[in-house]
């Protein structure tokens, strides 16, 4: 028996040891930073590269935790399901005396349940969004240098259940965080590094991470299917559709208008062929195989298409078809919606993310009483255009069927006329 603790004895000695040799190794002191409109401004850069916009409308996201537990938060409404083992709670984030707990699908009341649920959610969701929290309440902001580069310390004072947890951003060259260092009340080691660098584009439009993983002993964070979703943008989408008979406008073949009187088309939809015309010159446009384009002058076939003038009207084409079509592009690929409120009504946001001319821009429609489009406010930051309005009215009904506008005014008072547009089969 003596011979037994002996070596129990030996073993806890060994481990101890070498749990001292690890901490004194892997151990680093918190770095100091500066805080000021430096460290604020390296924040704005991160928010800017994890587009925080779009997180901030992003209606549901969902995931899992080490695949224990489930989580469903309705961020909109600061619901959150909560589901592991047995239990599943409904967390009122803002009133938190309104949230349920069941215990094998029974409503019961269950304080140390409750507890526990919100405690998941604090650790949970901070490994899904702890990027888009730098300019929470009571954080403070430093940057620092790391390995010859700027980062980003955040401390939080307060919030959470472990206040006074910092961590340090690690940012790639276009300020997209790419892992941290971490020094929490939880974790005895200070410095420990985790990635963020496994991430999923999402339907909102945002990234988040499928995983993590950390320097302490190769561990692993699985953060599960995750999803994000805007329920709501999307049925007033369909609404915006049904409103200008977008089922009629897909049936429809041939549309023809012109551009400020300057610029005349005819796009044979089926085919997919646009004739352009301004000037002398007149293009057979193939946008999708944009190699079989023709193009006279004077009504003359040139022998080789100039790639030049074949550039020019398929850049024209993008541009004049959005301002008579763009309605009936709201879900097309690369597309994200969301809802903002203007004038306290809901209006759609819609952000082209690929795809045209200038991938990036985004429109915020507004709309009539029909949910007809009346106007809406233009961004597109290649052009330094920051919610520039411009009217969508006198709307017709083409012999297809379809709602198309025929005029657009401007805050300046400009027009710009459609032209006699036609939509026809």
């Amino acid at each position: 028996m003596k011979k037994l603790f002996k070596f129990i004895g030996i073993v806890l000695l060994l481990l101890i040891v070498s749990a001292g040799i690890y901490y004194f190794t892997n151990n680093e002191p918190l770095p100091e930073g500066k805080k000021g409109k430096e460290a604020d401004a390296l924040a704005i850069k991160m928010f800017n590269a994890i587009n925080n916009d779009a997180f901030e409308n992003t209606e549901i996201l969902e995931w899992s935790f080490r695949g224990a537990h489930f989580y469903k938060w309705y961020k909109q409404e600061n619901i959150v399901d909560i589901s592991w083992d047995n239990n599943k709670v409904i967390l009122n984030t803002k009133e938190r005396e309104k949230s349920e707990v069941y215990i094998n699908d029974k409503k019961v009341a269950n304080s140390v349940v409750f507890k526990k649920a919100q405690d998941n959610f604090n650790n949970d969701s901070f490994w899904l969004i702890a990027p888009f929290k730098i300019f929470d309440s009571g954080t403070e902001r430093r940057i620092v240098n790391y390995n010859g580069k700027d980062a980003l310390l955040i401390t939080y004072t307060s919030g959470g259940s472990t206040p006074g947890d910092s961590y340090l951003w690690i940012l790639d060259d276009n300020y997209f965080p790419t892992s941290f260092k971490m020094w929490t009340s939880i974790i005895p080691i200070g410095g420990v590094s985790a990635t963020w660098s496994d991430w999923k584009s999402t339907k909102t439009g945002i990234k988040l991470p499928t995983k993590h993983k950390l320097s302490l002993f190769g561990m692993e964070l699985d953060m599960g299917e995750v999803k994000t979703e805007n329920s709501k943008a999307n049925i007033l989408a369909y609404r915006i559709l049904k409103a200008i008979k977008h089922e009629k406008y897909k049936k429809t073949r041939f549309i023809e208008w012109s551009f400020g009187g300057k610029r005349h088309f005819k796009w044979d939809k089926e085919k997919h062929i646009v004739a352009v015309s301004w000037d002398t010159i007149h293009v057979n446009l193939y946008p999708q195989e944009i190699d079989k384009s023709t193009v006279f002058f004077n009504e003359k076939l040139q022998e080789k298409a100039d790639s030049t003038i074949v550039k020019k009207a398929w850049d024209i084409f993008n541009n004049d078809s959005f301002w008579l079509v763009a309605p009936h592009k709201l879900f097309d690929p690369g597309t994200i919606r969301n809802i903002v409120s203007i004038d306290n009504k809901d209006a759609l946001k819609v952000t082209y993310t690929t795809g045209g001319t200038t991938p990036g821009d985004s429109y915020i429609w507004v709309l009539d009483e029909n949910n007809i489009p009346k106007s809406y406010k233009m961004n597109v930051p290649s052009m330094e255009m920051n919610e520039v309005p411009a009217t969508w009215q006198d709307w017709i009904t083409t012999a297809s069927g379809t709602l198309l506008p025929t005029n657009h005014t401007f805050s300046n008072g400009g027009n710009l006329s459609m032209g006699k547009v036609k939509g026809y089969n």
